[in-house]
């Protein structure tokens, strides 16, 4: 199987860039974020074109998440939107159950987050997001067991450790680089969970979001901030991952997310 998640930073705005990526790298589960439209207008008929099914919880104009899978992998359903006792901060969290095709394939949970920015420290806005981040904790370690095949992933606005920013002596303590978000992310793998790509990677620098501005991708001045998150029994099976630097170049006349997507290979 082949797990992914992709900030799009707008469906309108990236549908044919995203129908583009499927084609060129099939992934077969992907949690994908920043979608900017509500379900209504979700592109549901051009991505099962493409062979995809997929799970939304979407918002007029801004956030929204989905769950695709693709169709020759196996079936999707939606099992839960948002995350309880934060609904005021929008359509960021998306629950599915994968079925892969086959009588031995056993079940998965795949779910896609869309952590607040947070803003400034000084925000009120970054106190929402630890509370949020506080929220996603309980709510996996209440819903799932240990043994569970569960895959999170998606934009989580945190550089888990030092060596996930170009320059953490100059950003320490500011957004991305606190100690509090920092903890939160712990707490979050206290529940079972292994980082995809720092397993696969364990001193590898990379990133998967760079600012459009001032040159920051040519210049590889970035941030790790989109994550894959397994379960010790999807960990188990972790052969490769992937942070796909082509796709954050332009393709074609198709202008890039300022996002990467992230890609891990495992044996279900």
């Amino acid at each position: 199987m082949i797990a992914a998640t992709f900030n799009i930073n707008g469906m309108n705005a990236r549908l044919r860039f995203l129908l583009h990526w499927l084609a060129a790298r099939r992934p077969d589960v992907v949690a994908v974020q920043e979608l900017k439209l509500d379900e209504a207008r979700f592109p549901f008929d051009e991505l099962g074109a493409a062979g995809y099914r997929a799970v939304v919880h979407g918002q007029k104009s801004w956030n929204g998440v989905a769950v695709l899978v693709r169709s020759a992998f196996g079936n999707v359903e939606l099992r839960e939107t948002g995350l309880p006792g934060c609904e005021v901060q929008g359509a960021r969290l998306v629950i599915a159950e994968v079925q892969p095709h086959g009588p031995q394939s056993a079940a998965l949970t795949a779910v896609s987050v869309y952590v607040p920015n947070g803003k400034t420290v000084s925000s009120p806005d970054f106190t929402a997001k630890l509370e949020w981040l506080d929220a996603l904790s309980q709510h996996v370690a209440a819903s799932f067991a240990s043994h569970d095949r569960l895959l999170i992933a998606g934009d989580f606005n945190l550089c888990p450790a030092a060596n996930d920013s170009w320059n953490e002596q100059r950003f320490a303590g500011h957004i991305f680089h606190t100690a509090e978000e920092r903890a939160r992310y712990r707490s979050l793998l206290d529940s079972g969970l292994t980082d995809a790509y720092r397993s696969a990677c364990p001193d590898g620098t990379a990133f998967s979001w760079w600012d459009y501005r001032a040159g920051a991708f040519h210049k590889n001045e970035g941030l790790r901030i989109d994550l894959v998150l397994l379960s010790e029994s999807l960990r188990r099976g972790l052969r490769e991952v992937m942070i796909d630097r082509d796709y954050r170049k332009k393709k074609e006349d198709m202008i890039a997310s300022d996002h990467a997507p992230v890609l891990a290979e495992l044996d279900l």
